[in-house]
């Protein structure tokens, strides 16, 4: 993916735990992952093309990956600025890895600070997600989780330490031949030819049960962001199985051109909605 430029111009918490305000790859997973439940959609577009198995499709031969791009983001809830979150993709290595923050700023880094931090990898020849490390920082909160995916084995194992009891904990999941991660699977559905009408569903894991994800192409939108105006294609990604915990929405919007970035995300919650808009592109 090349660096990304403007398209012509045209009394709750925030918080829930599990689902940190400000961390662009939890707002994702809290869908992706099976925590929230979309309402149910009226059917496909006719005519529409509809990824029923769900798999991971390898990038395209002249799939270009944004190495040493950096976006950010402003994260809002009811109009106030809550936190910034970051994504960025590097080569490392024979892997892509991706990094990814979300930090509170400002009254609510008071009220319920959060600082977290994810590093994941996956092999860029099948976009198969290889390992995904997290940081957490929520409220009291100290974890360190570590996933691996154990293609020979079909397992994903999951190791995790509380930073403020000392207790640990291990466990293994079957997964299948391939599977994507909670951060990376932001990239990979970008990867997609992403037409209106289309949909794909495609396996994630986030180190329990593998889920399998819905995302459709609702349809074009101009969105103003600070970091500019963007022609986007607006996909709503659900979780097409796994557990159930609450009900809500979320919405991606990716430019439309061949570079798909996230420009814009939205999770429609109980308690509130977050936005992430782009603030800035940046490349070195």
């Amino acid at each position: 993916m090349p660096t990304i430029r403007a398209a012509h111009p045209i009394t709750r918490k925030p918080w829930v735990r599990g689902t940190p305000a400000v961390a662009v790859a939890l707002l994702v997973s809290a869908v992706l992952t099976g925590q929230t439940q979309p309402p149910q959609s009226s059917g496909p577009t006719p005519g529409a093309v509809i990824e029923s198995e769900s798999r991971i499709t390898p990038p395209p031969a002249a799939y270009a990956f944004a190495n040493g791009q950096t976006l950010s983001y402003d994260v809002e809830w009811r109009l106030l600025t809550a936190g910034t979150a970051t994504l960025r993709l590097d080569a490392s290595g024979d892997e892509e890895r991706v990094t990814a923050s979300g930090d509170s700023t400002g009254v609510f880094s008071v009220l319920y600070p959060v600082h977290d931090r994810f590093d994941a990898r996956f092999d860029p020849r099948t976009f198969c997600s290889t390992r995904i490390t997290k940081h957490t920082e929520e409220g009291f909160r100290r974890l360190d989780t570590s996933i691996r995916f154990d293609y020979a084995r079909r397992q994903s194992v999951l190791q995790e330490k509380n930073l403020k009891t000392g207790a640990s904990k291990q466990d293994e999941n079957e997964i299948p031949g391939c599977v994507t991660d909670v951060v990376s699977g932001i990239l990979y559905l970008g990867s997609r030819p992403l037409q209106v009408g289309q949909a794909y569903t495609f396996p994630l894991n986030n180190g329990g049960k593998t889920s399998d994800v819905r995302a459709r192409v609702e349809g074009r939108e101009e969105i103003k962001t600070p970091a500019g105006a963007f022609h986007t294609l607006r996909v709503q990604p659900e979780a097409a199985s796994g557990a159930v915990r609450s009900k809500g929405r979320i919405w991606i919007w990716y430019s439309d051109d061949a570079s798909h970035i996230p420009v814009q995300m939205r999770a429609r919650l109980w308690w509130g909605t977050l936005t992430l808009r782009l603030t800035r592109v940046e490349k070195k």
